[in-house]
C-alpha cells in the first residue's frame, strides 16, 4: 500500500470566537493523505493570500466529535449547549483561538479518511525507508 498515495480533501466554514467581539467565520480546508496517515491538516485562511497550518491526529478528531479530546496544543469537544456543533481550541507561543464548526462536515470528512484508510491500518501506509531516510537526511544537514 506504501506505493499508493490517497487524498482526501474537504472545506469547512469555522467560526472565530472571542470574547466581546462578532463571530468571525473562517474558511478551513481539511486535508489528508496516506503518506502521512496518522494526521490531519486544517489550513485557516486568515487574510486574501494568507493561511496559518495546524497538522494534529485524525483520532484526536475522532475522538473529540463525542467528549471532550486532547490535553496540549489542540482541544477539540462537542459543544455543551450544541452537540452539532464542534469546539476546537488550538493554543501556541504566539496565541490562542477557539472555533466552532459544524460536526457533521467534520464527521464527514474523518469518514472519508477511515473509508481511504482504516483505523488500525495505518502502519501498513507508512514509509519506513523513506522516513528513515528523510531523519538521516534532516539529521546531517544539522
Amino acid at each position: 500500500m506504501r506505493d499508493e498515495s490517497k487524498t482526501i480533501r474537504a472545506t469547512a466554514m469555522f467560526e472565530l470566537i472571542a470574547p466581546d467581539a462578532p463571530v468571525v467565520p473562517v474558511k478551513v480546508e481539511l486535508s489528508y493523505t496516506s503518506r502521512d496517515p496518522y494526521a490531519v491538516q486544517a489550513s485557516f485562511r486568515t487574510g486574501h493570500d494568507t493561511t496559518v497550518d495546524w497538522v494534529f491526529a485524525r483520532d484526536l478528531l475522532a475522538d473529540g466529535l463525542v467528549d471532550s479530546a486532547g490535553t496540549g496544543d489542540v482541544r477539540v469537544q462537542p459543544m455543551s449547549d450544541d452537540p452539532t456543533r464542534i469546539e476546537l481550541e488550538l493554543t501556541s507561543p504566539s496565541g490562542h483561538a477557539l472555533f466552532t464548526t459544524s460536526a457533521q462536515t467534520l464527521s464527514d470528512f474523518l469518514q472519508a479518511t477511515y473509508d481511504a484508510v482504516p483505523a488500525a491500518s495505518e502502519y501498513s501506509w507508512l514509509d519506513f525507508d523513506a522516513a528513515l531516510a528523510d531523519l538521516l537526511d534532516t539529521t546531517a544537514r544539522d
